[in-house]
């Protein structure tokens, strides 16, 4: 039988060493060079750092583990074809290719900022015990200044990116539609000259939606983003108002919006909160019942008000994977029905793990989107580099407050991006370099930040990082098992949204 020479290869902790020294399902280890976890018990994968990945036996990790053979040609070309381990024979293409592929991995962090958030006001008529950072109708304290939001709009034009997304968030934007509205139009006017590819949404309850508003943003192109946190008495808990009719406010704005605007102008998205961890089958079928094609489980983040009570609102990150997995398995009940809806948290993962070409998800950009693929302009008249870091501020905390958005602080305050790069370089942090996960996550330091007060702790003791080994966890264990027509399921949720990137 024709084999490959030995190849080259860096000491390896063997998997009797790794059984030996962890008790956990997940853990890490490097075995010819290649970066290998048990992502469940028995089940193997190693990830090259192009983002390629191949599952391995534990037969096949004898195997590699084994110095002393010559590894057979059949597993060494599919080893080699997905870079893993290198040819003795390989030229400059191979190379070439291994660095465009890891590149592609990386590019929207290289393109400029993309996303732009103004934060006209942060007026909004709920009162949510988790909520970062809104304020009461009567607050016009926090309402963004115009010649704030008239220098914000100029300034997204700084950006090197061809694509740009302008997303007002608040508080609620509607209180104040009369700042969206400059805003939209000024920056559609300067448009003209820049001939850029923008694309507008709102983040809104749709309490204040009325039919000139739904025109308006028709005429426009604006995409409206809302809030459902699942069934009425549910989504009534956690987003209270005075008049006790959250929910029944927001079906009504969304069906206005679809009737003026077209059936698919609204998106929305749930937190999860500890009254929703019983409740996974019941919030996903209520987004099947609104006629809604995806639908977002999120944590709770601990920012603002949200961690002031986490005690009560709070849970581990064990209880939330376990919530998130049964709403995953109620999204992938009704796919099998013929029901087409798209959960995006999984829809993320699966575009790290499947596809070529990044989509950009800026909690999982390495180095960090914060301050390079996505800026903010608050309402307080300052530029922060994300909307998490503007929270912070919220809550007293203003160390990555970038700059003002004009006057004599217009100038970039001191290394705060340069900061949060190094801070979320993955080849730095030590529980980083050595993950499997190397080539799709990275340390999060808004996160490290507001759960300890430095951007510069051990991603292993971060939330963020529990969090996503669960996650990729998870779906490299349904990859496993994944009969052909739901490894398609996962394939097209992978493709970048809006784009026609094959996976």
């Amino acid at each position: 039988m024709n084999t490959f020479p030995m190849i080259s290869h860096v000491p390896a902790k063997s998997p009797e060493l790794a059984n030996a020294s962890s008790k956990m399902d997940g853990f890490d280890f490097t075995i010819r060079g290649m970066k290998v976890r048990q992502f469940s018990p028995g089940n193997y994968v190693a990830v090259a750092k192009s983002g390629d990945w191949e599952f391995l036996s534990g037969e096949t990790l004898n195997l590699l583990a084994d110095y002393t053979i010559t590894l057979p040609t059949e597993l060494s070309a599919r080893l080699i074809s997905k870079f893993l381990i290198t040819s003795p024979f390989e030229g400059n293409g191979t190379a070439l290719l291994r660095k465009a592929r890891s590149t592609a991995k990386h590019t929207t962090v290289r393109l400029g900022p993309s996303l732009h958030i103004i934060v006209p006001t942060l007026q909004c008529a709920h009162s949510c015990q988790y909520c970062q950072v809104s304020r009461a109708l009567g607050s016009e304290s926090h309402t963004m200044k115009i010649d704030d939001l008239d220098a914000a709009c100029d300034q997204v034009f700084e950006s090197s990116a061809q694509t740009l997304t302008v997303e007002f968030q608040g508080g609620d934007p509607l209180l104040r539609f009369d700042l969206v509205k400059r805003a939209v139009l000024r920056i559609i006017n300067r448009n003209q000259g820049e001939r850029r590819t923008l694309r507008f949404v709102i983040a809104s309850t749709l309490h204040q939606l009325t039919f000139e508003i739904c025109e308006f943003c028709r005429e426009h192109g604006i995409y409206l983003s809302t809030s459902i946190d699942g069934p009425s008495w549910l989504h009534n808990r956690n987003r209270p108002t005075k008049e006790r009719d959250a929910y029944e406010r927001t079906l009504k704005g969304l069906k206005l919006a679809r009737e003026v605007m077209g059936p698919d102008s609204v998106s929305a998205l749930m937190t999860t909160t500890r009254l929703s961890l019983a409740h996974p089958h019941e919030i996903v079928d209520e987004y099947v019942q609104l006629g809604l094609h995806e639908i977002f489980v999120r944590p709770l983040s601990s920012y603002g008000f949200a961690k002031r009570n986490q005690a009560r609102l709070g849970y581990s990150v064990g209880e939330f994977q376990s919530f998130y997995e049964a709403a995953l398995d109620r999204v992938l009940w009704w796919n099998a029905k013929g029901v087409p809806i798209r959960e995006v948290y999984a829809s993320i993962i699966c575009n790290k793990i499947l596809s070529t070409f990044d989509a950009g998800y800026v909690d999982l950009q390495s180095p960090t989107g914060a301050g390079s693929s996505v800026i903010v302009y608050n309402y307080d008249g300052y530029v922060y580099p994300s909307d998490e870091a503007r929270m912070l501020a919220e809550t007293g905390d203003d160390s990555l407050r970038m700059r003002a958005i004009r006057g004599a602080d217009r100038e970039p305050f001191p290394k705060v991006v340069e900061r949060l790069r190094q801070a979320s370089e993955p080849d730095t942090p030590e529980g980083c370099r050595t993950c499997a996960y190397h080539a799709y996550c990275g340390p999060n330091p808004v996160d490290a930040q507001a759960q300890h007060g430095s951007m510069n702790v051990h991603a292993h003791d971060t939330e963020h990082c529990a969090r996503h080994l669960s996650m990729f966890d998870n779906m490299f264990t349904r990859l496993a098992k994944a009969p052909e027509y739901l490894f398609d399921v996962y394939c097209a949720w992978g493709k970048p949204v809006g784009t026609g990137e094959a996976v």
